[in-house]
């Protein structure tokens, strides 16, 4: 029987693939690069650097909050959010704290708290004894997706940050590459005790447990599966154990399948936010005017391609997991309707369209493999005498105005070609041998 609930908030962190970084004229696009060459006084804080906010981060951070739903804070501004560590030179983070660009929302029926825009910190390089930094990163835009605690297993878990991967890559905010960092996941997690029956209180519902675990540095999906699974787990083994669970940061070790202690958890109130002076408040409806053309999304797509190409649905599946796959797809069968499910079946099963740069090439293709070689004209013609002539009755029944005795012939034919007459030839030639008798 179960005992506990699992409670469980994310934060996702998407890098926009904007030209530059937040506040400054760097790169954003740091994945690769030499370390510590896409930096200036502003993104390292050096004395008297003034910083500005980015336009185009703000109005990706916008579209996104629109697509899932949040209502668009008419006033935003950003705080400093002072923490020292080593890979944050100027010794506080330029965020948001209240008034953030986007409030409220949902995805998969899962509630959204937030979303805010903010600057990346530096990364830390770990080698033997020594840790070094690289500061490429630190500045770069990142949107930040706060999740309401409303998660109580791994595969709602899942689902959700891959659907709103794909969502972020049909919006074209950015690729959400986990494997370059450009998604990045945390989460929150602690768990609650069932009364017997595996029921909760009525009395508790909606109240969380007095702490809550982060678990940080997640870098891929099944990495964010396996650490979920065995933080689950540490904290079922201690609540068994009448043990006093803290409010803490871990990580993940894949080697020991085990979660680790990082640092104590901070409260908000630890980070010393106050409003940032060099920057002003900003009035966010002027970029709402450019953040409005939301595009068909993932799960729309999904129920139209169901509803009008009739495809299974693992078919569709993989159609709209990529925006550009499945563009082409609906190229193709504009110019072939009659062949939707071959030119489905022959992008999912043989990755024919990686042949074909165009629709158009990839159609003629198909048209050619499924191109049937039909009968000769002799051997038609003479397939033709040889029905008429065994069905000597529903000749005179033609003969006599049963016109619906055509269909019986022509079955007749296609019987003995072994299906490889043209029926549109039959049915011409069928008709001429019928007149010459009548």
């Amino acid at each position: 029987m179960q005992k506990y609930i699992n409670i469980i908030g994310l934060e996702i962190h998407i890098e926009p693939n904007t030209k530059s970084k937040m506040f400054c004229s760097c790169p954003q696009d740091h994945f690769g690069a030499k370390p510590n060459t896409q930096t200036c006084p502003i993104c390292l804080g050096l004395p008297g650097a003034l910083p500005y906010a980015n336009k185009e981060a703000i109005k990706k951070t916008i579209k996104l909050g629109l697509a899932l739903g949040s209502k668009i804070s008419e006033k935003s501004k950003f705080y400093r959010k002072h923490y020292f560590y080593p890979d944050l030179p100027k010794g506080y983070q330029i965020s948001q704290k209240d008034n953030p660009f986007c409030v409220g929302g949902s995805l998969m029926s899962k509630k959204i708290n937030h979303i805010h825009l903010e600057e990346d910190a530096g990364k830390l390089i770990h080698s033997g004894d020594e840790s070094l930094i690289d500061f490429n990163r630190s500045g770069c835009a990142l949107i930040e997706i706060v999740t309401e605690p409303v998660f109580n297993n791994v595969s709602e878990v899942l689902s959700f940050v891959k659907e709103l991967q794909l969502i972020a890559r049909y919006l074209d905010i950015s690729n959400a590459d986990m494997e370059k960092g450009t998604m990045r996941l945390e989460a929150n997690i602690s768990l609650k005790a069932l009364l017997g029956g595996g029921r909760m209180d009525s009395r508790e519902v909606g109240n969380l447990p007095d702490y809550k675990v982060e678990l940080k540095n997640i870098n891929s999906f099944k990495f964010l599966e396996k650490a979920l699974k065995a933080e689950i787990e540490r904290q079922t083994k201690a609540l068994d154990n009448s043990e006093k669970l803290k409010q803490e940061t871990r990580g993940y070790d894949e080697k020991t399948k085990t979660t680790f202690s990082q640092r104590t958890k901070t409260d908000s109130d630890d980070y010393r936010y106050f409003p940032e002076p060099d920057i002003s408040p900003i009035n966010s409806t002027e970029y709402i005017v450019h953040s409005t053309k939301i595009p068909e999304l993932p799960q729309a797509k999904r129920d139209r391609f169901m509803d009008m190409y009739k495809l299974p649905k693992d078919y569709v599946e993989i159609l709209i997991s990529d925006l550009e796959r499945a563009n082409y797809f609906e190229q193709a069968v504009k110019l072939a309707p009659d062949l939707t499910k071959s030119i489905a079946d022959l992008m999912i099963n043989k990755n024919m369209d990686n042949e074909y740069p165009e629709p158009a090439g990839f159609v003629k293709k198909i048209v050619e493999l499924t191109k049937i070689e039909y009968a000769s004209t002799s051997d038609l013609e003479q397939a033709i005498k040889d029905v008429l002539f065994e069905n000597p009755n529903i000749v005179d029944s033609y003969i006599n105005g049963k016109g619906q005795v055509i269909g019986f012939l022509i079955g007749q034919v296609q019987k003995v070609l072994q299906g490889k007459g043209d029926p549109k030839m039959i049915n011409v030639k069928l008709i001429e041998s019928l007149q010459k008798n009548i």
